[in-house]
Parts: C-alpha cells; sequence; structure tokens
C-alpha cells in the first residue's frame, strides 16, 4: 500500500471535469488498497497541506491552466516527489498549441494550417477564408473555441469581449470537415485503439458540452474508418507523444477528411480524462484493462525526476 495524493480540481475552467477524473481515480486508488489524500490546489495552502502528507507518489488529475501546463509539474519537481503523467518542459510545451504545432511540423505530421494572433487581430476581419477555427493558444477541453462557418460576416464577436478569460493570443487554424477521431497512448505500451466521436448534443462540433454532458456525444471504437487510415493515425499519436517528450498515458486528437482523405493532429492531450465518458478509459476497456487496472498502470508508471 502507498499513500498516494491525488490532485483535482485547481484553477482552471476545466475545474469541474478535474473533479470527476480526480475522485475517480481516487476511489479506484482506495479499491486497490492504497490510502490516498484528496488536495485541492484551489486551496492556497496546498503546498503546505502536500509536504504535510509527504505522500509516496502524487496522482496528478488536474486540467487545464495550472495543472496541465508544467506550473504543478514544477512544483512537484521542486519538492521531490514522484508524480504521474508527463514531465514540466513536455506539459508546458503540449499546453502550448502553437509550440507544440511547432514540435509536430518538426517530427513530419500532418497537420491543420493556422497562424497565432492577438484576439483584438483576430477580431477586426476574417484572418483566413471560412470556414476556420479560433482557438486559445493555452487551453483544453474545447474551452473557449469558435468555428466560423462559410458565409459568416465577421470573426466571433466574442474576441472582443473585455471578460475574455482565456489569454491574449489565439491559434486560427483552416477547419477540416469530416470525421473527429482521438487515440490514446501508453508510454512504453503504444497507442491503445482509434475511436471516432460523434455529436448527439444540440451542439455540431465536438464542444465541451458534448465531452462531458451526459448523451452529449457517442464513441464507435475501432473506428469505422479504413485500416490503412487508422494504422496512420496510431503512429502518428506515437510520434506526437514521442516528440513532445511525453511520459504516462497521452491522447491525440485529430480530424480526417474522408474526401480529400487528408488526416491532420489537432493535439496532445498529457492528462486526458478520466470521467465516467472519458475516451481514454474506454479504449483501456477495448484494450482489456479495466478503469482500476488503468488508474494502478498510471500510478506505477509515477517517477521522480520525471
Amino acid at each position: 500500500m502507498a499513500r498516494v495524493a491525488v490532485l483535482l480540481g485547481g484553477l482552471s475552467p476545466e475545474r469541474p471535469v478535474s473533479l470527476s477524473s480526480g475522485r475517480g481515480c481516487a476511489d479506484a486508488l482506495r479499491r486497490l488498497g492504497h490510502d490516498v489524500i484528496e488536495i485541492d490546489p484551489q486551496n492556497p495552502g496546498w503546498i503546505a497541506e502536500l509536504q504535510d502528507v509527504a505522500p509516496d507518489a502524487v496522482f496528478n488529475a488536474l486540467h487545464g491552466e495550472w495543472g496541465e501546463d508544467g506550473r504543478t509539474q514544477g512544483v512537484l519537481d521542486y519538492l521531490k516527489l514522484p508524480y504521474t503523467h508527463s514531465s514540466m518542459l513536455a506539459s508546458a510545451i503540449a499546453m502550448d498549441k502553437d509550440k507544440s504545432k511547432a514540435v509536430f511540423a518538426q517530427a513530419g505530421l500532418p497537420l491543420a494550417n493556422g497562424k497565432l494572433m492577438h484576439r483584438l487581430d483576430a477580431a477586426k476581419a476574417h484572418p483566413m477564408p471560412a470556414p476556420y477555427v479560433v482557438k486559445p493558444n493555452a487551453q483544453g477541453s474545447s474551452v473557449g473555441i469558435f468555428i466560423v462557418r462559410e458565409g459568416a460576416n465577421r470573426p466571433p464577436e466574442q474576441l472582443l469581449d473585455p471578460d475574455w478569460t482565456f489569454g491574449e493570443e489565439v491559434l486560427v487554424e483552416e477547419f477540416i470537415d469530416g470525421k473527429e477521431l482521438t487515440v490514446a497512448v501508453m508510454h512504453g505500451r503504444g497507442a491503445l485503439a482509434v475511436t471516432e466521436i460523434f455529436v448527439t448534443s444540440d451542439g455540431d462540433w465536438y464542444d465541451f458540452d458534448a465531452k462531458y454532458a451526459e448523451g452529449g456525444s457517442r464513441h464507435v471504437v475501432p473506428a469505422d474508418i479504413p485500416q490503412t487510415v487508422a494504422d496512420q493515425c496510431m503512429r502518428a499519436a506515437e510520434a506526437a507523444h514521442h516528440a513532445l517528450g511525453c511520459r504516462g498515458v497521452t491522447r491525440a486528437d485529430f480530424r480526417y477528411d474522408p474526401k480529400r482523405d487528408r488526416l491532420a493532429l489537432l493535439e496532445v492531450n498529457t492528462q486526458p480524462g478520466m470521467t465516467p465518458t472519458s475516451l481514454t478509459p474506454e479504449q483501456a476497456a477495448y484494450a482489456g484493462m479495466s478503469y482500476d487496472d488503468l488508474v494502478a498502470w498510471i500510478l506505477e508508471d509515477a517517477s521522480w525526476p520525471r
């Protein structure tokens, strides 16, 4: 039995997702016989709390800013505590969509065309022919993303909102019509499967509600796509994981246009969701690994230095 501190909640807009992921992982760790302490970094005293607990390992179930972007990993490095998922550097690069695209391009991976802009510049006029996608450069879980469709008169007005909280830089990318695909990768074990995602909520794309609301989306694993495309997805997901220097489990998201037979890697999530509707536990189950087995493997992979 190990003493495990589970970090959950945190400060990002993805806090509700992290609370769900963290509680699921904490429950699994208790079923596995570990002594589990849940710590929420929303509490300003969380670092002292962590030092008082003196865990054998830290299970990081945070998502988004301050949890998935290298800053929490830096604290854990300083405290010399073994922790799960990717290192400070890999987490920071993966969270920055523009910088991670530069790494992916260097590795020869298929990408959507795009450019980094200040949100106010992107709001002045269409930065590229519609359809295109505007996404905050450093957010996850589709937070703050807009799809600008053909025929739209102007960019999203929300970019001019004085209460905008998703950072000043946005990545503007061509919209690739077609299928939403995703692949989870376990470090040292490889890619698990390709899942195709169908949106069943009121929205027309895989937004935050479609991802996390019950019944918001339907997942088909393995995806109904040509085997050559599935193989390309699996290879690209593994290559992206290694190009960023990731550890633990990651999940790579893709768009595939069957009309043009074009695949594009969108991003790598260094701490994919572990909620009841999350994709990574589903792919693990497809590969013969239960939720508890996956959580046990993630914990066993914890280390310091990372």
